[in-house]
């Protein structure tokens, strides 16, 4: 099997009803194993066996739905396309020069160059040609090539959406005004000489302009046997329009009015959710034009300036002072402080030196800085940032499957409804006409001199109108989209939705100590010797040996040894005993370093050090004894200093009800001592690495939702074990990869305030499901009795689905 997955956006879908069917075909086809499809997004995610099925035919899938199946470009197929002015051309000759130049460079693809306009359009291939090769190659023929912007890029869909929405309305509400005001007119003031023909007329570009969508929509929708909104306004909209017309023919009172006065308000109320939408996915667009536009790299000794997507990995890029650090990358040479407020959510500037790593989007300070490029395109961090807030944007929480599983029989439960209605009120039409009267008496749009026939016609429209799946399906993803850009903004990254859901019910969080609660860079504070060696004697022999490890505690060591300018040897055997120490050779004597367990099982015996070995662990360091040709040496003793926001991060998540674990590698007396000064209640020593995920299962057991903490590689199986996996954002990228959710500022108070934002995230969940229900629980009957005109349905429905999305919208205000 060979798990893929790929996200698309979907064109056409009007309500949660058509994202339900898309999911359920999708689902249905074999291969896929799991989709998600949102109405907020309007995106799919995917996860599929490339061996069973593979993309064309997942799109193919969507669009036999009557929708369309949009791919997203990727860089590894993406070309480029530029648009350059050109200078110097004097007649068409010149432009088929340069266009043949052009076409002739490796990579270049679709070359034409304008004599006219003067401009050039190129694609290619940003593996294979730069742009400033393509300028180079102009340059080379007597022309000159200037950048200019591409005209596709930067474009806004939101901002299109919103604007093709509105010309929409614009045209609607004109023509409804004018049907309106004639209305008012024809029927309080002075009838009109060919006022049916006229409001005939007028509501033509309503009914079949502006609403065309809708009922094309609806169409595919019954063709499909999965009816949705657009069927609702439909049947509302397109019946009584064409039961005016019979106007002409017979005395009977015309409904042109309530169509297309029920078609707008539709049309209002699509464009102010499309505008909602627009700002509740505003925290991705933002870090979208976070990115710098271009980047100053040193070719052969010159700052060229080329734009972003043009940098490849090993360019020096040139930042200076105020200036948006182009990519992620390495500082090669300078000093400054950088802003990574942006990234991290940290107020303050943070420092950067040569051999530091710098994040693209982040805004130098203060010195020059000069950066080597390490990643590019989907690899930054940026990208990765917007990654993973459209995966959580674009999954769904489990309590929205029940949600989801009522929308699917929503749309059939409410058309049987209003047959049923239509039925009722002709087959009792004394009880309905009874309730009527009664509400004639407070109500002034309710008119019972009407025919039973009419009533019943009206009666069954207004259910129609009213009735409104969209706020189930708006009730989530809104919230998704909201509670996970703010989440963003304060350097917490969230993967998927269901982690929103199980974070706030986290009964224990288990923590690991290196990395996690410590700062993890250890730092050598007591070296204690036997009377055979001195303190420089035994640092060599340790830090030689210590060289060849990788452990955090060997760095330290190493470090301390060159620090006092001590030669380090060469070592010959090194091993490295998993939970114990490490031996070798080193001057051609036998080196151990390690704890009790690996001395006792070489036969050292180190009992005129047990108190020291007491004192040092008890004060929270670890200590590690070295022998020497299998006799006892000395004591080198490393501390790992706490993080200063550890103790309160640990304090505040007791407060909250929450137990705390840490799980370690250290003897049971150091990792005690490091738990009492941070307050952690249940601590797990002496865990070998590949005992975390027992551990964490064991802990599972006894309390239920576990959440796991951690930094590095061997954290990553326990962070999957647990219910909840949070990683440290200065950790491993295979950590993060494992996590569920990323604290970018590697702060554990930040695990307190990713805590408060899923309990405000699901609070508005349940908020936006229970205005749902109630406004179809609550409107519903009184249309079905027939208190509630068609016109004032529409609206009540419109309103509806834009309180769900201004109450996610209010979740900004929310105390994290």
């Amino acid at each position: 099997m060979t798990k893929q997955k790929t996200s698309f956006k979907i064109d056409g879908m009007s309500c949660s009803s058509c994202a339900a069917n898309v999911e359920k075909k999708l689902r249905g086809l074999k291969g896929i194993q799991q989709a998600n499809v949102s109405i907020a997004t309007e995106k799919a995610q995917v996860e599929f066996d490339e061996s069973t099925i593979n993309i064309e035919a997942i799109h193919k899938a969507v669009d036999e739905l009557g929708f369309q199946a949009i791919p997203e470009a990727t860089d590894e197929k993406r070309l480029e396309k530029v648009l350059l002015k050109i200078e110097g051309m004097s007649c068409t000759t010149c432009a088929g020069n340069i266009e043949k130049t052009l076409a002739d460079l490796v990579g270049a693809q679709n070359v034409s160059v304008n004599f006219a306009s003067e401009k050039a359009t190129v694609s290619y291939d940003p593996s294979k040609l730069r742009l400033m090769d393509i300028q180079k190659a102009v340059s080379s023929i007597g022309y000159k090539a200037f950048l200019e912007e591409d005209a596709a890029e930067g474009i806004d869909e939101d901002e299109i959406k919103i604007k093709k929405t509105e010309k929409t309305l614009k045209i609607s509400v004109f023509f409804t005004s004018l049907i309106m005001g004639l209305m008012v007119i024809h029927m309080f003031i002075t009838p009109i000489p060919g006022y049916l023909p006229i409001t005939v007329v007028l509501g033509f570009p309503i009914i079949f302009g502006t609403g065309l969508h809708v009922h094309i929509g609806s169409w595919k929708a019954l063709k499909n046997k999965s009816p949705n909104m657009d069927v609702l306004v439909s049947l509302g909209s397109l019946p009584p329009y064409l039961i005016g017309l019979l106007g002409f023919f017979f005395p009977i009172q015309t409904f042109i009015e309530m169509a297309t006065t029920i078609m707008t308000f539709h049309l209002i109320g699509k464009y102010l959710e499309v505008r909602a939408k627009g700002r509740a996915s505003q925290a991705i667009k933002k870090l979208i034009q976070m990115g710098a536009k271009t980047a100053k790299i040193v070719i052969q000794g010159e700052e060229v300036e080329v734009p972003v997507k043009e940098l490849q990995i090993g360019d020096v890029m040139v930042i200076r002072p105020g200036e948006k650090i182009p990519t992620d990358g390495i500082v090669v040479d300078g000093y400054s402080t950088i802003d990574e407020s942006m990234a991290t959510g940290e107020s303050m500037p943070v420092k950067r030196s040569v051999d530091d790593e710098v994040i693209g989007a982040t805004i130098n300070k203060q010195g020059l800085l000069k950066v080597r490029v390490t990643k590019v395109g989907k690899d930054t961090f940026l990208s990765q940032v917007i990654k993973m807030m459209e995966e959580c944007q674009g999954s769904k929480v489990p309590i929205q499957e029940f949600a989801d599983r009522i929308t699917g029989y929503f749309v059939p439960a409410i058309i049987i409804i209003t047959i049923g209605t239509f039925i009722s009120f002709n087959v009792f039409p004394e009880f309905h006409l009874g309730i009527i009267r009664w509400g004639a008496r407070f109500l002034p749009w309710v008119n019972p001199d009407l025919t039973p026939l009419t009533l019943a016609f009206i009666t069954a429209t207004a259910v129609l109108v009213i009735s409104c799946p969209c706020a189930l399906g708006l009730g989530t993803p809104t919230a998704l989209m909201v509670g996970s850009g703010m989440g963003a903004e304060r350097g917490i990254l969230i993967r998927n939705g269901e982690a929103i859901q199980t974070i706030k019910d986290t009964k224990l969080i288990a923590f690991d100590k290196t990395g996690t609660i410590t700062k993890g860079k250890p730092e050598v504070t007591d070296i204690i010797t036997d009377k055979t060696v001195n303190e420089s004697l035994l640092l060599k022999y340790a830090a030689s040996l210590e060289n060849g490890s990788e452990h955090p505690l060997a760095f330290a060591i190493v470090e301390k040894a060159k620090e006092n300018n001590i030669e380090l040897k060469d070592i010959l055997g090194f091993e490295a005993l998993v939970g114990r120490g490490v031996k070798g050779s080193v001057d051609g004597k036998s080196v151990l370093i390690g704890n009790r367990k690996l001395m006792t099982e070489e036969g050292v015996t180190f009992d005129k050090f047990e108190d020291d070995l007491i004192r040092l662990e008890e004060e929270a360091k670890t200590a590690m004894i070295v022998a020497v040709e299998g006799n006892l040496a000395g004591i080198v003793a490393v501390a790992d200093p706490i993080k200063e926001d550890s103790a309160l991060a640990i304090k505040q998540l007791e407060k909250m009800g929450i137990k705390t674990a840490m799980i370690t590698g250290d003897n049971k007396r150091t990792a005690e001592a490091i738990g009492k000064k941070v307050g952690i209640s249940h601590v797990i020593s002496e865990v070998l690495p590949d005992g975390k995920v027992d551990e964490v299962r064991r802990l599972q057991d006894e309390y239920g939702n576990v959440a796991m903490v951690g930094d590095g590689i061997n954290d990553a199986p326990a962070l999957k074990q647990s219910n909840v996996g949070i990683a440290i954002g200065t950790g491993t990228d295979i950590a993060i990869e494992a996590a569920d959710v990323t604290l970018v500022r590697g702060e554990l108070t930040s695990i307190v305030s990713a805590i408060k934002l899923s309990k405000a995230i699901f609070r508005k969940i349940k908020e936006n499901y229970f205005w749902a229900w109630f406004y179809n629980a609550l409107f519903i009957p009184v249309a079905m009795l027939g208190l509630l005109h068609p016109m004032l349905g529409a609206s009540a429905m419109a309103l509806s689905s834009l309180n769900v999305v201004y109450n996610s919208l209010r979740l900004k205000k929310a105390q994290i």
